[in-house]
């Protein structure tokens, strides 16, 4: 089949060297906002032409939850290959993240954490791993803004194995810290202070850069944004790209490299069910800068 026949939000892809394929990974239950089955992976070897789906995980029982199913991304990880997925609890009806692993990137994925490592207390979602400049591992996640109003960037620390958090949350950003970031009106959420957090990734440039794209909305359409930490820690501090990286209805993205050496950016667009399809779109990196469509995004400093 061909990318455009896939039904999916939230594209990940884990490229494989050895065997030049590449795993596309996403939430892939025909209505998220619903009961929840499982995922399924898609496999290519020129982003063009697709096999599967195949199925990764599927909800076993007893599980902690049977709805919204979100969001996951998988890596190869001291010899495993590890996923952060983000589900909604049956226990308090908050979002979270989990970890679950499998010896193949076709799976079977089970879970390898008890339940979500973010807090409990907390609705977050899209957890991405994160290795620091000293081997350590961490998670960054969206606190949603259903329950913060201004979505926000987190991060925590991870204990080695990634099954269990090793240090409290710290917020990297708001969603309203970026120009380009619009309030987001929702019936069930009233108010002008609306501001959404969707789909951080992080990716440093081969000059070193910080990098962490993630999603919110401009005048209601779905957009894509970047981040900087000029530092080029994680704990920042972050400065935002004065304009959305691509905003035609489209985010949670993440970028990677093809085999001839391309960065690519996926996001899925439009931004409605059941018409989202991944989309891939070649970026370019010049030092602390990215650009999509010939046209350059230079972070803007503080006055």
């Amino acid at each position: 089949m061909k990318t455009a026949d896939i039904q999916l939000r939230d594209p990940y892809v884990l490229p494989d060297p050895t065997q030049r394929i590449y795993y596309m990974y996403g939430s892939t239950d025909k209505n998220i906002w619903k009961e929840g089955n499982g995922f399924d992976v898609y496999i290519s070897r020129d982003l063009i032409d697709w096999e599967g789906p195949y199925p990764v995980f599927r909800k076993p029982d007893g599980f902690f939850a049977d709805v919204n199913f979100w969001a996951p991304e998988v890596y190869y990880y001291h010899g495993r290959y590890i996923m952060f997925a983000t589900f909604r609890r049956k226990d308090n009806d908050l979002l979270g993240t989990a970890v679950l692993s499998a010896e193949q990137p076709t799976g079977p994925f089970s879970l390898y954490s008890d339940g979500p490592v973010t807090p409990v207390d907390w609705s977050s979602l899209d957890g991405t791993l994160h290795i620091d400049e000293t081997d350590r591992p961490w998670m960054v996640f969206c606190h949603e803004w259903q329950q913060v109003g201004d979505g926000e960037i987190c991060a925590m620390r991870l204990s080695p194995d990634l099954t269990e958090a090793a240090s409290e949350p710290v917020t990297l950003f708001r969603a309203s810290e970026a120009a380009w970031a619009t309030p987001f009106h929702s019936p069930r959420f009233p108010g002008s202070g609306n501001y959404v957090t969707d789909g951080p990734f992080l990716f440093r440039t081969t000059s070193g850069s910080l990098l962490l794209l993630w999603a919110s909305f401009v005048d209601g359409r779905y957009a894509l944004g970047v981040a900087k930490s000029p530092t080029g820690k994680l704990t920042g501090p972050w400065l935002q790209e004065p304009e959305p990286l691509y905003s035609s209805d489209g985010g949670h993205g993440m970028v990677f490299r093809t085999w001839n050496g391309q960065l690519m950016l996926t996001v899925h667009t439009p931004n409605r069910t059941p018409d989202e399809r991944p989309t891939f779109i070649p970026v370019a990196e010049d030092g602390d800068s990215i650009k999509v469509d010939g046209m350059y995004r230079t972070t803007r400093m503080p006055k």
